[in-house]
């Protein structure tokens, strides 16, 4: 594989050097702000608990349930660092599912707040069927189980020891387990590796030195002095300052923010829920500089009332994952103030993070672009026949590289389905430019086959966003007996919006073919349900709207 020759080993090593930012603020939830010493003396008290009160080392696993409070940070880096995995239980999980992960993954430890906890403790003897697991109690007061203790009983920044324990961690090993976003079923485990994680953090910074030089060459070349807004740039000081809105528990906050900001000493901003006026109150007080949220994050700041009331003058970089953004976004957020600079990156959890991104004049040239892909990732777009297809030609995007996670955990064969001779098939469709930047035209799986025409749900989705009234918008395919499927789109307004079908109709008529347009349009009251990453429950929505057709 292609791999960066002065790679770190392992993810302990990037914890380690950041010792050196010392009393520069590392963790901020909401009112809340820690420094990295008083960080790492946490870390280093947490960890001797693990490796020498529970016996946790390399091979075993540590389960994280809560939702981004500091605490999870903590107990994510005292995990890695002794060489163990972290495993990342969805927040938004019931009993049911959370019971599922942990028989799945075994771990010796699990740390839960409060919320998780009372979800815990209905199916904990269930669970201790299968494997002892001791459980720490994250901001409770809840009344525990016999074994259980509390975070304050482990934890300790005075009195902690001066040293990690020691620990020999090999760049392939497992360094964390991150369940995929299971919506239709329970979930995989996808088994996260140091060497995975490193190179991810490390195409992060490239990608930020090239669109740093770039723009930079692009202002000399116009005779402006712009300010570089690069995903991750450094704010006053020398250093990041990222507002993380998305889950710990997925690898967009983890490994793309959280990874990213320790490398360099940066500050992670969390808020206790998604608030867009609390978000915009926050980047105002912490002088935020990146905002990677979910598109839809993205398009409740920019629109928010209170956008041109705060100071927003540190934000340089606003963008989304998880989803496309769409072109209308990429125009709004270029417009909102000259500083702020739309970006976005396309990845997997199967990849450790991103395998393309694109920001600046890049993204507001090609708003419909993802980027171009990071350089130690092999890429190739097949056909459905697995041959390699030109440039222009629409197909599944795969790739190869150390950044492709090792499997998935007790799944052999969804493992061997989906990576091939080290080839990873990310079930998405796209298709290279003349500059062989990735444009994503949507999954393999949610494309709609109408009497023998493709409609890519993305590109209808984009055409419906461009209407001023519509606030949220999922298109899905609609059995039909003549054509075998047609479109159909669940759509909800912006407050007091009266939009209709033949308004709809005539707003999509000059955008997108007449077989591209909706034939069933569902004006729904309510927002869209979506799970914890902010990505629409499409399957869920479509089921429950088609069930609503006359038979």
């Amino acid at each position: 594989m292609r791999v960066f020759d002065k790679a770190p080993e392992n993810m302990r090593l990037i914890w380690e050097n950041s010792a050196q930012f010392a009393e520069r603020p590392y963790i901020s939830f909401e009112d809340e702000s820690i420094n990295y010493t008083d960080t790492h003396a946490m870390v280093r008290s947490l960890a001797h608990y693990l490796a020498f009160e529970t016996d946790v080392g390399a091979g075993d696993r540590v389960a994280i349930a809560m939702r981004n409070y500091p605490e999870w940070i903590i107990a994510y880096w005292a995990t890695i660092v002794i060489g163990a995995s972290a495993v990342g239980i969805n927040a938004w999980w019931t009993p049911a599912e959370i019971k599922y992960a942990l028989n799945d993954s075994q771990p010796k430890v699990l740390f839960a707040d409060d919320e998780r906890l009372r979800r815990v403790l209905e199916i904990l003897p269930e669970v201790r069927q299968i494997s002892p697991m001791r459980v720490v109690a994250v901001r409770s007061d809840r009344q525990l189980p016999t074994d259980a203790t509390n975070w304050e009983d482990h934890v300790d920044t005075t009195g902690a020891p001066s040293e990690l324990p020691p620990a020999n961690i090999a760049a392939d090993d497992d360094m964390s387990i991150h369940y995929t976003s299971g919506t239709t079923g329970f979930p995989k485990g996808a088994q996260l590796t140091h060497r995975g994680s490193v190179h991810n953090v490390l195409h992060i910074a490239f990608a930020n030195a090239v669109v740093t030089a770039a723009t930079e060459k692009l202002a000399a070349a116009s005779g402006a002095a712009t300010e570089t807004a690069a995903s991750g740039s450094v704010s006053e000081g020398g250093r990041p300052v990222m507002m993380v809105p998305t889950p710990l528990f997925h690898v967009t906050a983890s490994n793309c923010m959280l990874h990213p900001a320790t490398l360099t000493g940066g500050q992670i901003v969390l808020l206790h829920h998604w608030d867009p006026a609390r978000a915009l109150e926050l980047i105002e007080r912490r002088r935020v500089r990146t905002f990677v949220g979910v598109p839809t994050m993205a398009r409740e700041l920019v629109t928010h009332p209170d956008w041109h009331l705060r100071d927003t003058s540190s934000l340089t970089s606003l963008g989304g994952g998880g989803a496309a953004i769409q072109p209308d976004l990429v125009a709004k957020i270029d417009a909102a103030d000259g500083r702020v600079q739309p970006s976005t990156g396309y990845g997997l959890t199967e990849t450790h993070g991103v395998v393309t991104t694109v920001s600046n004049a890049f993204f507001a040239a090609r708003p419909t672009s993802a980027g171009f892909v990071m350089p130690t990732f092999e890429y190739k777009v097949i056909d459905e026949d697995g041959h390699k297809l030109p440039l222009g030609a629409r197909g599944e995007l795969c790739v190869k590289g150390p950044a492709v996670i090792k499997g998935y955990i007790n799944c052999p064969e969804e493992t061997a389905e989906v990576i091939k001779d080290g080839w990873f098939g990310t079930g998405d469709i796209v298709y290279l430019d003349e500059d062989e930047f990735v444009h994503i035209v949507d999954r393999a799986k949610d494309m709609v086959l109408r009497g023998g025409e493709n409609v890519y749900c993305a590109e209808v989705e984009a055409a419906i966003y461009q209407h001023r009234d519509v606030a949220e918008a999922v298109v899905f395919s609609v059995p039909d007996e003549r054509l075998g499927e047609t479109v159909g789109a669940a759509i909800h307004l912006t407050p007091n919006a009266t939009l209709n079908n033949t308004e709809l109709n005539a707003h999509l008529a000059p955008l997108i073919a007449k077989f591209k347009q909706p034939e069933h349009v569902w004006f729904v009251n309510e927002r869209l349900p979506q799970n914890a990453n902010g990505k629409f429950l499409k399957r869920q929505i479509r089921e429950k709207l088609i069930a609503t057709l006359p038979i």
